[in-house]
């Protein structure tokens, strides 16, 4: 308990008067874990409130001052079963490099094991209807006997682990019933070759620890890529600060910055706090904080977020919310705040196992002691009791989901779109609400020249490769209308006016309207911008608007014919997101939403029963993402974004999120007919088993042959999703399917 004396230096007071600490939390492995910790903490006297991240295994604990000594937690996690320490991101990581390296040694030391055990069953098999003496059957029985108890004592640890803390803890999980079976199949398995018995079950034992270890790994290495993803937002915040001390500018480190500092913000970096500016004028991007792509012009007295990008000017701020209260550590804590939320999730498999794990204990116990009431020895007994265990052995119920997620899975990938959560496709299936952010998400990532069509040729040429020589969004834009992708010699850009150079002995000029020359500018309406040209007295006005993800409306239209309810939450301008709702019919469209904003209608559409799925790319889409029951985004979406998402999909088209659901829902009807053939599977086989019919040898392979018969369900529904998919598609794609 070292670690708890030193735990005052990582608790800190918020601002309800309330302590917080954060602790890393060894030994969670699935959803029933965080609830019972979840829960057990929460009773403790003086406890606020308890949220366990099952990402990077964090608990958030708060507690009301005095009312808690800090030790009662680490105390309460003993009791269950699990070690705690003050989490610390960079011991976390080496821990979790740790657990990985570790689980990997496992999987290989499985699979060697697994296939030379395998060569020496298929002698013995096969000697067995044929001409092999009980001396050679032996040696291949110690032989298997003596790689596979070293190999599971390694291999099996990660379950055995689980188990017994589950065990101390009085609870039941799925790494119980399997670290039971895998053990008493090779005690009675060292029995029966000691006996000089026909059968062994060394190759069931291993090779039901090696495919298990194949799930858990990758299970682990998906969480381990979104955590080492989501680390990215660190990359916005501001190492340093330039304080303005007098008439001195000092280079302060972050963490020193406080609430009414005047800060010197140069061009090029990133602004360091929240503030108001005091002096100077620039333009700043701020689309990873607020989702806005448009640089917005700043002056005297304009609110700028932390994080946001500063282009073109210096400027001077007096520091409103210091780092620790930024926007951006907003969306960090929402971020964290929603994630546990989500982790809270259960799956199918794992509440079917809550109820399917205490009755197969109960049914082997009862067959021994039904059989030895009986009258039966000992070793009949206990042999019959294995048979039970091992035909019941949930292989078949722990196969039953991952099949069709690795099916749908591949068929998602084939269709653009690749998921990130090993339960998305349940959760997906079970959506009926969707949100969709405006920009980046129903419209492309980068604007376009809306009227390319209506301006000249040779002019238009003329501009795009003068808008390559520039960083400025909208020249961005006119510069991908170029054909020759080569900018002009000698072009210069003044700052918060244009670009120009010399071509064909004529001065050439994209910008302000002032700069090119223009009299007045006529915008088409209030979500377009324009950007001038002007050259050799020819002019010219572009307009530059977010086009639609092509076929979204079609989309849109196909969900609201599926029965989905409908939104669009951004961040954008009023102005911007109207057009866009009208253009596609969607009468429940909110703009100017800040993170918690959106965070907030996720949470009053869930309130009300709904499950919503959220489509968003941008930054501040990434608590809502993580907030609602399932997500998406584009993979042009930001890092943070992508690593929180629940899929992503390729390209510009908006069709894959109707792909997804349209497989995640065949996916889940396949999942519960898989489950069921497992379960029914067991109501056969399992009475059988007790009445002492079914040797191990037989229990093993009825095990298997159940196994497989869920993996060929799952294969053959290849052709069931494509179906799936083009009845959904049908609804507004009748032509192309």
């Amino acid at each position: 308990m070292s670690e708890v004396s030193d735990l005052s230096a990582f608790t800190h007071k918020r601002d309800d008067g309330t302590l917080e600490v954060q602790l890393a939390v060894e030994g969670v492995t699935c959803g029933a874990c965080i609830q019972r910790i979840e829960s057990a903490v929460r009773k403790l006297p003086g406890i606020v409130d308890a949220r366990l991240n099952f990402t990077d295994r964090r608990l958030n604990v708060t507690w009301r001052d005095g009312a808690l000594q800090p030790t009662r937690v680490f105390a309460e996690l003993v009791r269950l079963g699990y070690r705690g320490h003050p989490f610390q991101p960079l011991k976390a990581e080496e821990q979790e490099i740790t657990e990985t390296r570790f689980l990997m040694r496992c999987l290989a030391v499985a699979g060697f094991a697994a296939m030379n055990i395998m060569l020496l069953s298929v002698s013995v098999w096969s000697g067995n209807v044929t001409d092999i003496t009980p001396e050679t059957r032996d040696l291949f029985h110690w032989a298997s006997a003596l790689i596979a108890l070293p190999a599971a004592a390694y291999a099996g640890q990660p379950f055995f682990r689980s188990a017994l803390r589950a065990i101390r803890a009085r609870q039941l999980n799925m790494d119980v019933p399997i670290s039971l079976g895998v053990t008493l199949a090779l005690v009675m398995s060292v029995i029966e070759t000691a006996n000089h018995a026909t059968h062994a079950y060394f190759d069931s034992a291993i090779m039901l620890l090696f495919f298990l270890l194949c799930g858990r790994y990758l299970d682990h290495a998906v969480r381990r890529k979104t955590r080492a993803v989501a680390g990215n937002l660190a990359a916005l915040k501001a190492d340093v600060a330039h304080r303005l001390e007098g008439n001195e500018v000092t280079t302060v480190a972050i963490q020193m910055v406080r609430v009414g500092d005047r800060l010197l913000v140069r061009p090029g970096e990133r602004i360091p706090a929240d503030g108001v500016i005091l002096s100077g004028k620039s333009e700043i991007d701020e689309s990873l904080v607020t989702g806005e792509t448009a640089r917005r012009a700043i002056t005297i007295g304009a609110t700028i977020y932390s994080g946001s990008m500063n282009f073109s000017g210096a400027l001077t701020m007096r520091v409103m919310a210091a780092p620790g209260r930024t926007l951006l550590d907003e969306i960090e804590r929402l971020l964290d705040k929603s994630l546990a939320g989500k982790s809270r999730y259960i799956r199918l498999a794992d509440r079917v196992s809550r109820r399917y794990t205490p009755v197969v204990h109960l049914t082997a116990a009862l067959t021994a002691i039904g059989w030895l009431i009986a009258g039966a020895s000992l070793h009949d007994a206990v042999i019959t009791a294995i048979a039970v265990l091992i035909i019941t052995c949930p292989c078949a119920l722990a196969l039953a989901i991952p099949a069709v997620q690795v099916v749908a899975s591949g068929t998602l990938f084939r269709s653009g779109v690749m998921l990130n959560a090993p339960d998305a496709l349940e959760r997906l299936a079970e959506a009926d609400t969707v949100v969709f952010d405006k920009t980046g998400t129903l419209t492309l990532p980068e604007p376009h020249v809306d009227n390319a069509a209506a301006i000249d040729p040779a002019l238009l040429e003329i501009a795009a490769r003068l808008g390559l020589s520039s960083r400025h969004p909208l020249a961005v834009a006119v510069a991908q209308e170029a054909h020759i992708r080569l900018p002009y010699d000698g072009a210069v850009e003044e700052t918060g006016q244009g670009i120009r150079a010399v071509v064909d002995g004529h001065e050439a000029r994209l910008g302000s309207a002032a700069f090119c020359g223009v009299a007045s500018l006529q915008k088409t309406d209030a979500a377009t911008s324009t950007i001038c040209f002007s050259h050799n007295e020819r002019t010219a006005l572009f307009e530059i608007r977010q086009k639609l993800r092509p076929e979204a409306a079609r989309v849109v239209q196909a969900l609201a014919g599926m029965g989905f309810e409908i939104h669009i939450l951004s961040g954008d301008r009023p102005e911007a997101v109207q057009p866009v709702a009208d253009e596609l019919g969607i009468a429940n469209a909110h703009a100017g939403l800040k993170p918690a904003d959106k965070i907030a209608a996720i949470e009053a559409m869930k309130a009300a029963g709904k499950r919503v799925l959220m489509v968003g790319d941008g930054l501040n889409d990434a608590p809502a993402l993580a907030a609602a029951h399932v997500s998406l985004s584009p993979i042009s979406a930001a890092d943070l974004t992508q690593a929180h998402a629940d899929a992503m999909f390729i390209g510009d088209s908006l069709r894959p999120v109707l792909d997804t659901i349209a497989v995640a829902r065949r996916a889940r009807t396949l999942m519960w007919q898989s489950l069921a053939f497992a379960i029914g599977y067991n109501l056969v086989a399992v009475p059988l088993a007790a009445a002492g019919l079914v040797t191990p040898l037989i229990a093993a392979a009825a095990m298997s042959g159940s196994s497989i018969l869920v993996t060929l369900n799952a294969l053959r529904a290849r052709k069931r999703f494509h179906e799936a998919q083009a009845s959904s598609l049908n609804f507004v794609f009748p032509a192309c399917c």
